[in-house]
Formats: C-alpha cells, sequence, structure tokens
C-alpha cells in the first residue's frame, strides 16, 4: 500500500483571483523534505497543456527546502481549477497533487459593426 509523502508542503493550492487572458502567471510551491534520506522528485506533471512546470532536479536532503513552480498561461476566459501530480523517489509513496486556481478575465473584444445596407 502507498503511504502519503513525507515532504513538509508550505501550501498545497494557490488560488490567483482574477487574472488576465493570455498572460502567463506563475505560483512557486515551496516544500521541506522532513524525511531521514535524499529525496529527488522524478516526475512533476500538469493535469493540461496549458500549465507548464519546473521544479527541483537535484536530491534534496533530509532539512532542505526544494521547489515546484507551475505556470498557467490562460487561453479561455472563466474560472480555472489545475492539478500538479508530483511523484518522488520516497518509497511506496503516493503522488502528491497539488492546486492551482482561479479566474480568468477574458480580454474585451469589440463588438463588429455590421455594414448598414
Amino acid at each position: 500500500p502507498q503511504t502519503p509523502s513525507q515532504l513538509k508542503w508550505e501550501k498545497e493550492t494557490h488560488e490567483f483571483g482574477t487574472i488576465e487572458q493570455g498572460k502567463p502567471v506563475s505560483y512557486e510551491f515551496t516544500f521541506t523534505n522532513t524525511t531521514s534520506k535524499d529525496v529527488t522528485l522524478t516526475n512533476v506533471k500538469a493535469s493540461c497543456g496549458c500549465t507548464a512546470t519546473n521544479y527541483t532536479k537535484t536530491a534534496i536532503k533530509p532539512g532542505e527546502r526544494g521547489i515546484v513552480t507551475a505556470t498557467y498561461n490562460a487561453a479561455a476566459g472563466g474560472a480555472f481549477h489545475k492539478t500538479v501530480t508530483v511523484m518522488t523517489s520516497e518509497e511506496n509513496s503516493a503522488p502528491k497533487i497539488i492546486t492551482i486556481k482561479g479566474t480568468v478575465k477574458a480580454n474585451e473584444v469589440p463588438a463588429t459593426v455590421a455594414p448598414s445596407k
């Protein structure tokens, strides 16, 4: 059976609030290795192509901090709720799900005026 990761996350969900369409926003999730062994992030996968990830690629020693950055590029207006799945080198540990959410303010498109006949 899988056990929860022993990494201690500062935050597991980040609320961006209202963001502008087409302007990427990023949030850096930080965590501390509370285990007695070095831990490596083995896979960090976003739930969709609109979210890019970057993360600490080196082994994180006990007591040290690492980061996972989630960058969301809103293509459409409206509310969003995206997840990033983090897998570690910890033995039998379950993947950690971190979340970004908010609302995208759609760009105002000027109304086209139909030509009069």
